[in-house]
């Protein structure tokens, strides 16, 4: 079984385990030449959790990529509340956004267009189609809160974390399932979770959703759940200033102070998994799992 163990974002319904290999295997390897690490992984040493097919429509000759979605498929409360936090968050790193003022926030399909409309001329989802962002919002969506594609997801990440895996590097959406695995499985050896544009920070949407919960009775949030041995797992988060799926950036307040937090610079591509595996951070952060 493979040593790393790799968990994509959303988006990706098309690929596989093969072709996302091929694009994280030598980022991944790249970041560890930038952190001069001795040696570099070979193909076996490293595993896809693939679960994007679960949301990849079925059964139509025809289908292609995403549905045509459009502004009235975004659904009412999480992703409308989802979306205008994305566009908050893009306003706020990039001047070509406007941002949203306090009446196009209400909850409307106006507000969801303008949303959609300037989100599609911020850097962050620069040559996305407009079904392409609905589609991502209900993959997140779904995931939460469908309990089959939910319990699928979960078993995809753990059947490929073994005796063997050492590390476990996790993206997007995939850092949510990833931590929510590693939480169900008590007793894993996993030296090393790495996540890298993270939104599992996001108060309300995500966070308060996780299984196991980091709430408290009393609606606070303490040190959530740590997802292995508190001796023997060092978790490292790192996220761009301009990622917009990773809203908060600093996960210590909600998962406390062990969490390694930092932010990167991956430039145009902002949420970009290769960008973040080729940092020297996140090349630091997969060898010291593997010493």
């Amino acid at each position: 079984m493979a040593r790393v163990v790799a968990v994509h974002g959303i988006g990706k319904q098309t690929l596989g385990e093969e072709s996302l290999r091929k694009e994280w295997l030598p980022a991944l390897n790249d970041g560890l030449a930038r952190a001069g690490a001795a040696n570099r992984l070979a193909e076996p040493e490293m595993a896809v959790a693939f679960y994007g097919d679960l949301f990849r429509p079925q059964g139509e000759f025809l289908a292609v990529g995403e549905p045509p979605y459009t502004a009235a498929d975004v659904a009412e409360g999480f992703e409308q509340e989802l979306l205008c936090a994305w566009w908050t968050a893009a306003a706020e790193s990039d001047p070509a956004v406007v941002p949203p003022s306090a009446d196009t926030l209400v909850a409307t399909p106006r507000s969801v267009q303008a949303a959609l409309r300037a989100l599609a001329g911020s850097r962050f989802f620069a040559g996305v189609a407009l079904r392409a962002m609905v589609f991502d919002l209900k993959q997140v969506h779904r995931y939460l809160t469908d309990p089959h594609v939910h319990a699928q997801a979960l078993a995809r990440v753990s059947a490929q974390i073994s005796e063997d895996t050492e590390v476990v590097v996790a993206h997007s959406l995939g850092s949510v399932v990833a931590y929510e695995a590693l939480c169900a499985r008590p007793g894993h050896r996993v030296r090393a979770l790495v996540t890298i544009g993270s939104p599992l920070g996001i108060p309300n949407l995500i966070l308060h959703r996780l299984q196991p919960s980091p709430l408290t009775l009393g609606g606070h949030y303490p040190c959530g759940v740590w997802p292995g041995s508190e001796e023997r797992l060092v978790w490292t988060n790192l996220a761009d200033s301009g990622d917009v799926v990773a809203l908060v950036k600093d996960l210590r307040p909600a998962f406390g102070e062990r969490v390694r937090c930092a932010i990167v610079h991956n430039g145009a591509r902002a949420h970009d998994a290769s960008a973040y595996l080729t940092d020297k951070l996140c090349g630091q952060a997969i060898a010291d799992g593997l010493a």
